[in-house]
């Protein structure tokens, strides 16, 4: 492989858009807000009915705030207070003395639940260690077994790159859609893609434009054309999902829960970064798969970025030394708009709040999936000494 290629290969694995797109989110997001709308099937998604676990969950609107100033310092995270954060946290929003009964409030023993982070930053900026064994920890003091617990995000030599082993979680499943073998190849002994036997075909985001990958690009975004089709791993292989996403920024805009669920769970994504940046992120939530089995998100806030995101840009790193959490994921993200943005104009990263950079919360509250109304968001903060 020529080294412009590796280059390429890098900036894009780090969250990036891909080629011929639009490489950084400008601040005034003019590639989020399309003038003219794209297609999509969206309304196939909304006819189907809800449950009692579809989002926004248990407690529309609620979104609990835990701060610690002794949770990061000089850049290592202290792992007993980010365990000591999740357990008020978790207790705060399930209103429980007792941890246990919150976690049970979302998660049952026999349960395969998937906890979904996010690598794209690399070891540099991605979710953190402490938080996902503080998680694992608590499920297990729950009653959920090791055995039934999965991590698991779009690419595995991402996970393998940031540390979500079988040797660093020893019980736990470890899975990507994007599947690389030991050796480091996508490709079987019969030449076809591992990941063509890991998506879902009955279940598909289709969107009225595609791009076309070279045979270097195939095989991280598994398949061309107007269909993005969801993984098996929340269609077929969890009952429940935890979704730990990291606070970054995307331009004028933060990638947060809706953002890695919506690009986390479907093929053939960078077709939908140039026009669909907002839609997708909401829409793709909108479907059974995400929209019954996501029961509670909970942001890494330890470390983030507000700038420069989603991929990892250290001069931009800030140590914002928070959780937040909630089963809604629109007014989680509309939390950490407000924190992030107002970072960003803190820093002088931008002038002001811009309404297109509230799209995707807007288009998201639209389809049901939760409070994007400030006066209706019961934001509740506990800050730890």
């Amino acid at each position: 492989m020529d080294s412009g290629r590796r280059k390429f290969f890098k900036l894009f694995a780090a969250g990036s858009l891909g080629a011929g797109l639009t490489p950084v989110f400008p601040a005034s997001l003019s590639g989020i807000a399309p003038d003219q709308p794209t297609e999509t099937n969206i309304a196939d998604a909304l006819k189907y009915p809800r449950n009692e676990n579809s989002m926004p969950g248990k407690y529309p609107g609620r979104v609990v705030r835990v701060d610690d100033e002794k949770s990061i310092s000089d850049g290592t995270i202290n792992e007993e207070a980010v365990y000591n954060m999740l357990d008020g946290g978790m207790r705060n929003l399930g209103e429980c003395n007792d941890v246990r009964d919150a976690w049970r409030q979302f998660v049952n023993p026999g349960e395969k639940v998937g906890i979904k982070v996010n690598p794209i930053g690399g070891k540099l900026l991605s979710t953190s260690h402490a938080l996902v064994k503080s998680v694992i920890l608590q499920l297990e003091q729950s009653g959920i077994a090791r055995e039934d617990i999965v991590i698991f995000d779009r690419r595995m030599q991402q996970l393998r790159d940031t540390g979500f082993t079988p040797e660093n979680y020893p019980g736990i499943a470890i899975a990507g859609t994007e599947h690389v073998d030991e050796s480091g190849s996508y490709y079987d002994e019969n030449g076809e893609l591992y990941s063509l036997s890991l998506i879902d075909r009955d279940w598909y985001y289709w969107a009225d434009c595609e791009m076309e990958y070279d045979d270097y690009m195939l095989p991280f975004m598994v398949n061309q054309g107007k269909y993005s089709y969801f993984s098996k791993i929340v269609t077929q292989q969890l009952d429940k999902i935890i979704n730990l996403p990291i606070m970054k920024n995307a331009g004028a805009s933060l990638t947060l829960c809706l953002k890695n669920l919506g690009y986390g769970v479907i093929t053939n994504t960078s077709r939908l970064h140039a026009t669909l940046w907002a839609e997708t992120s909401a829409q793709v939530c909108a479907f059974p798969p995400v929209r019954d089995k996501v029961v509670l998100n909970i942001a890494d806030g330890i470390k983030g970025c507000y700038d420069g995101g989603p991929g990892a840009n250290p001069q931009f790193f800030t140590d914002y030394k928070m959780l937040l959490l909630g089963t809604d994921p629109v007014a989680m993200d509309v939390v950490g708009y407000d924190i992030i943005i107002g970072k960003r104009i803190e820093m002088g990263r931008q002038s002001g709040f811009f309404d297109v950079g509230m799209q995707k919360m807007e288009l998201a509250a639209g389809y049901g999936l939760g409070v994007a109304d400030r006066d209706r968001i019961d934001l509740r903060t506990i800050i730890r000494s």
